[in-house]
């Protein structure tokens, strides 16, 4: 039975390996995700420059949410995307289909981006900016929708990256050329852009190949899990002892008066922290910079 792209692509499982990519079911999604904080935290220069890219269409996307209303058109051609199934990742337990990052993720991105993100691209507190801030916010924006977004930001170098591989291993019966939507943005036009690519295809579809290296299988590096169980110890890192007061006095207001809280207790008093002191994110993602990768990839 044919379960693995080596299996149908008739190609050596160690050949994909050494090339670095994973060798992804075509059965069904694999519960991993593309983490851009793999990216931002690598020493590859190739994903130090996609992770650039990604802040710089976020910025464009901010600049565009504070100097104008941005009509329903143009809120779903530069804030709404598909999912990027043929890369076979997410939670689909039968095939590849996916939601994406549908309406409501777009209004929420610009109205965010002109509001809590206020400092978006500019900070002062962290080391960079960190796309996964929008899984701060609120429940709801997780794992999955962060890497939706990453893949769609980077989809030219996955493009790339399987073409060269295909080219290279894969028999001309397997492959075609075809035409793929919104592989790069276009800033003088501020239009996405079509090309051509030589990619496996399969049945009605074609086939994407991610590196090993910027997969994960946890949950993304920066996640609103870790920010609500690590919140103590984020609040003393904070130097400031004026902020540190305010953002302990907001969390403990927030907590109901009871002798034990639960896990849902401590969710909604942070939330009333990051709605009243917003730049209690920058601290938590401060805090996260330093600490080592080591495991979180799977390479």
């Amino acid at each position: 039975m044919k379960i693995y792209f080596s299996d149908f692509f008739e190609v050596d499982e160690n050949i994909i390996n050494s090339y670095g990519a994973l060798n992804i079911s075509l059965i069904n999604d694999l519960p991993l995700f593309v983490d851009p904080f793999l990216l931002f935290n690598s020493k590859k220069i190739e994903y130090k420059k996609l992770h650039d890219q990604i802040i710089n269409y976020l910025s464009f996307l901010k600049a565009k949410s504070e100097s104008e209303s941005v009509n329903k058109g143009l809120l779903y051609s530069w804030f709404m995307f598909s999912e990027v199934k043929q890369n076979w990742f997410g939670y689909s337990v039968k095939g590849n289909g996916g939601n994406g990052l549908g309406p409501d993720f777009a209004k929420s991105l610009n109205r965010n981006l002109r509001f809590i993100f206020s400092d978006f691209g500019d900070e002062q507190i962290t080391n960079g900016s960190h796309l996964e801030k929008l899984c701060l916010i609120k429940d709801g924006v997780g794992k999955d929708h962060i890497s939706d977004f990453t893949t769609n930001l980077i989809k030219e170098y996955l493009l790339k990256y399987t073409e060269a591989f295909t080219l290279k291993n894969l028999t001309k019966s397997k492959i075609k050329k075809i035409k793929i939507a919104k592989v790069r943005f276009n800033y003088d036009t501020e239009t996405w852009e079509s090309d051509y690519f030589t990619l496996p295809f399969d049945g009605n579809d074609y086939v994407l190949l991610s590196p090993k290296d910027i997969l994960t299988k946890d949950d993304t590096w920066i996640n609103r899990t870790d920010l609500v169980d690590e919140f103590y110890d984020i609040v003393r890192a904070i130097p400031n002892n004026q902020l540190r007061a305010q953002i302990n006095n907001y969390f403990y207001k927030a907590l109901p008066k009871k002798k034990k809280q639960t896990k849902k207790d401590l969710r909604n008093a942070v939330q009333y922290v990051i709605d009243n002191m917003p730049e209690v994110l920058d601290y938590y993602i401060k805090y996260k910079e330093p600490v080592a990768q080591s495991g979180r990839a799977l390479l």
